[in-house]
């Protein structure tokens, strides 16, 4: 009790605020950690362990005024806080009240429900539903009174229908149909069909006018669908009844020829869709079938022309107001356009149909060529059309089926490659594409605007002169005509490869060699036959140039190199530009085709020939990038390499259809022999047939632009550019072969790396080396000579060859110097002897001149007399040299006039120029 009347007497004494904030700053911090916390146990523990009564107090009191002050500040605090609590208080209050007063208004709620529940029973609902019901019932009598009215008329509007009065019928179902409006929400109202069924037997009456036109009818039906105020409709009806004519005729047609064909087969054709009952159409029975389906068009479209004339006839008789005229003109505005869409559809279906079969041979498709122009003129005839929907129709299904004989042709060049053995073919030396069978058009019809459509029929087609329609009105039929008959005697352009007479024969091949029936104009270079097209070449530029010395020669200095394949290649490609003048559309698609065929001939030369990864990787740049473009092009879009190679095959189908296995070269021609120097009269017949073969296309460049389209143009000239320029440009892998093999380069490196080069005296007579070397390139010689007796080499031939082989041989001295291990000043001079030996002597075998690196061997014996800021320089800039060639120029040159400093800061530059390359 004195602890509390201190406390208070500590807590109403008056205290400076500093003072006071002082007293509460000064307790421990402790004390305000958390709620747990034990203050007595705190202090007790701190006491010391000798107790002091006078300092206990005074830290007792220290505590008490701490107590007070803290004590006092609460107080403080819970005074300044008052008037809010009791606010909120206030609000707690008022919310009870609230609350009260909701249960109140709830429990009256409930009372007042439960009176009501009592007052209205269901009985009293009960009774009112029915009084309702009652009610709906007697007036669902009346109506059913009405209806059966109705019903009796229908019976009578059947009777109309089965009289054919149908403007009659229509009469009394519109005043039925007036009468029912009423009624028209009762489901049996809608069940009677009354109208449905009138429309049905209405449309039907329509559908019969498609094959057999009646005046008669065709009136009656006409003024039902007037009084219907449905005369578009009719229209539209019209034309998809005529569609339909179209489709059950053709498939009633083909049907009929399938079976026929099949015999006693149990073969479902009934069931099978049209596209797929098409393909049982045998060749024997193709072009009657065709013929039958022109004739059942041509029923359907002049009932088509009948119905026409009588809607015009019709609007001649009939006055009409001047507003109702405008509608009127209005409609057949819409219905003409409307029937010459329809026309064009159902032409090009048709012309569909005719081409079921992709592998016809040509006649057939000559007669399908016929069929299509009495088609369009039937069009143009019919509803002023040009039929371009059927022009496009011809131009796909003709490149189908070009394209399949195109397939088949790659596939028989294929044949040809890889049984071809590369022998000479012999014909004579002023021989010209021109004189085969093949290109005999060239002459007769020099400008290739010529209608397609007239090459394709020889007479008039029957109906021309009076119009198809006028002159079979009334019976006949213009598709009534034998094929066979109209067929020109002329030779099927994609016939089987071969000469057609003995004649043609004789004045190709080389058996009948004497040029007294040849005229003089064919003797010359060129031939001018006044037609103001490009004369066609008749052999190379470069095999008429004077004779020289190293070009090796028969005793016909200008006669053309080619083979039999390289001929076939020509006539097809005279074949395919017949084909271009007979249909001009796929003109683009034919060429090509063209160019496929000269990318395999080209493809098949190289890979037989040139490709051999060993000699390509030399770095003498022998395929350029332009033909490794060409040859890669080529293998990834004509080349179905996973099938040449025996692996699984992958791809899209479609994809791989349009791929050729790559050719195998035939076994019967013998590459490793070294007396024949390893195939090269081969070589050369397939070089340089390739490059006849490219003089060719570019003697017929002007006759093929001027048939093709002026978008496609840049086709052609990127093919000339990129792939038959590029011919002449196989000759140098495809010789650079031979040119490795034929010499033993091998044997030169062993002979100078027996040559001493670090002596002391300067040598009078070149090493024994040299001798060796000008040995080989006799040898070399008198081989070609020995191949030339058999086949004519060409100058840029035996040039390529030269080059080719000199090239090699500098080259392996320059390697042979880089094998030396010590030299001197004198042995450099020794070096420049042999070589200075070898180019005087070697300039008596050939007329190539500048002798091919000549300065690349010189520049690399003169390099070692450099100095070290030379010797620097000189590995920056040619890096023609290998890197170990440079290390050992630099090595060689040590302790004469380059220290060791020097020589590892010039080991350290080639270092840095190869680094790049790792």
């Amino acid at each position: 009790l004195k602890h509390y009347e201190e406390m208070r007497e500590l807590r109403e004494q008056p205290l400076d605020p500093v003072a006071e904030q002082e007293v509460i700053d000064s307790i421990e911090e402790v004390y305000f950690s958390t709620d747990s916390f034990d203050m007595v146990q705190y202090e007790l523990e701190k006491l010391p362990p000798e107790l002091n009564l006078q300092e206990l107090e005074q830290y007792r009191d220290t505590l008490k005024r701490q107590q007070a002050a803290v004590s006092k500040k609460v107080a403080d605090l819970i005074l300044e806080k008052q008037p809010a609590y009791v606010k909120e208080l206030e609000r707690v209050t008022a919310l009870q009240t609230n609350l009260q007063l909701a249960a109140v208004i709830c429990t009256n709620a409930r009372r007042q429900l439960g009176v009501a529940k009592e007052g209205f029973t269901e009985a009293c609902l009960g009774l009112l539903a029915n009084q309702r019901r009652r009610q709906l019932l007697t007036g669902l009598l009346q109506s059913l009174r009405t209806i059966k009215t109705l019903q009796r008329t229908d019976v009578r509007l059947s009777e109309m229908l089965e009289e054919e009065d149908y403007p009659g019928a229509i009469q009394l179902c519109l005043e039925c149909q007036k009468a029912a409006s009423t009624f028209k929400h009762y489901s049996c109202i809608r069940s009677t069909h009354t109208h449905a069924h009138t429309s049905e037997q209405l449309d039907v009456a329509l559908s019969k006018t498609c094959k057999h036109f009646d005046v008669v009818h065709y009136t009656k039906v006409q003024r039902a669908y007037s009084l219907l105020g449905k005369t578009q409709m009719a229209m539209d009806q019209l034309h998809m009844h005529f569609t339909q004519a179209i489709h059950n005729t053709v498939f009633q047609v083909v049907l009929g020829y399938v079976e026929l064909c099949a015999g006693n087969a149990d073969t479902k054709f009934q069931k099978m869709q049209y596209k797929d009952l098409c393909t049982h159409i045998t060749l024997d029975s193709y072009i009657p079938c065709l013929t039958d389906l022109c004739k059942a068009l041509w029923e359907v479209m002049l009932s088509y022309h009948c119905t026409m004339q009588w809607h015009e006839e019709h609007d001649k008789n009939v006055c009409v107001s001047p507003a109702d005229g405008a509608a009127e003109e209005s409609d057949e505005s819409v219905d003409r356009s409307y029937v010459k869409k329809k026309l064009e559809h159902g032409l090009t279906r048709i012309w569909q149909v005719g081409f079921i079969c992709s592998a016809v041979a040509h006649q057939f498709f000559r007669c399908v060529l016929i069929l299509s122009r009495l088609l369009r003129t039937c069009g143009e005839e019919f509803c002023d059309s040009k039929s371009e929907v059927l022009q496009e129709s011809i131009k796909r299904q003709s490149v189908n089926y070009f394209k399949h004989y195109h397939r088949a042709r790659l596939e028989e060049l294929r044949m040809f490659l890889e049984n071809e053995t590369w022998e000479l073919c012999p014909v004579k030396s002023n021989f010209n594409i021109s004189q085969l069978h093949e290109f005999k058009f060239l002459g007769q019809c020099r400008s290739p605007s010529v209608s397609p459509s007239k090459l394709a029929s020889s007479g008039a087609v029957p109906g021309l002169e009076l119009g198809l329609f006028q002159q079979y009105l009334q019976e006949g039929n213009p598709f009534e005509m034998h094929m066979e008959q109209k067929e020109e005697e002329s030779e099927d352009v994609l016939a089987s490869n071969g000469y057609e007479s003995d004649e043609l024969e004789k004045s190709v091949y080389q058996e009948y060699d004497s040029d007294s029936d040849v005229p003089d104009e064919l003797k010359q270079d060129y031939v001018d036959e006044n037609t103001g097209d490009a004369p066609l070449k008749s052999i190379s530029q470069e095999t008429i140039r004077s004779k020289k010395r190293s070009d090796y020669n028969l005793n016909k200095a200008n006669q053309p190199i080619l083979t039999n394949t390289t001929l076939n290649v020509i006539r097809l490609l005279g074949k395919y530009m017949q084909m271009m003048n007979i249909l001009k559309p796929i003109a683009f698609d034919v060429i090509h085709c063209v160019s496929q065929l000269f990318d395999y001939y080209l493809y098949a030369v190289y890979t037989f020939f040139g490709c051999n990864d060993t000699y390509e990787a030399s770095g003498l740049g022998l395929i350029s990038s332009r033909l490794r473009s060409t040859l890669n092009r080529i293998q990834e879009s004509l080349i179905d390499v996973e099938t040449a190679e025996g692996a699984v095959v992958h791809g899209p189908p479609e994809e791989r259809k349009e791929k050729v296995p790559s050719p195998h070269l035939s076994q019967l021609v013998n590459l490793s022999n070294s007396s024949a120097l390893f195939g090269l009269a081969q070589r050369v017949v397939a070089t340089e047939s390739l490059v006849f073969l490219a003089e060719q296309f570019e003697a017929l460049q002007s006759h093929l632009d001027s048939m093709m389209p002026p978008a496609k143009k840049p086709f052609l000239q990127q093919f000339y550019s990129q792939t038959v320029s590029t011919a002449s440009e196989l000759r140098k892998p495809i010789y650079w072969i031979v040119a490795a093999k034929a010499l033993d380069y091998e044997q030169m490196l062993l002979l100078m790396a027996g040559v001493k080069w670090d002596i002391r005296e300067i040598m009078s007579q070149h090493n024994i080396y040299v001798d060796v070397l000008l040995k080989e390139f006799e040898q070399f010689h008198q081989r070609l000579a020995d191949v030339s007796r058999h086949v004519r080499i060409p100058l840029p031939v035996s040039n390529v060859l030269w080059e080719h082989c000199i090239r090699l041989a500098n080259r392996t001295l320059v390697e042979g110097y880089a094998n030396v291990k010590k030299c001197s000043n004198e042995g450099r001079a020794l070096m420049q002897l042999d070589f200075q030996q070898f180019l005087m002597k070697l300039e008596k075998l050939t007329d190539l001149r500048p002798i091919p690196d000549k300065e690349f061997v010189e520049t690399y014996i003169k390099a070692y007399y450099l100095t070290e800021n030379d010797m620097e320089q000189f590995i920056k800039n040619h890096r023609e040299y290998s890197m170990k060639q440079l290390a050992n120029l630099v090595n060689v040159c040590l302790g004469s006039h380059i220290n060791k400093k020097a020589r590892q800061k010039l080991l350290a530059a080639i270092d840095d120029i190869d680094r790049p390359k790792r």
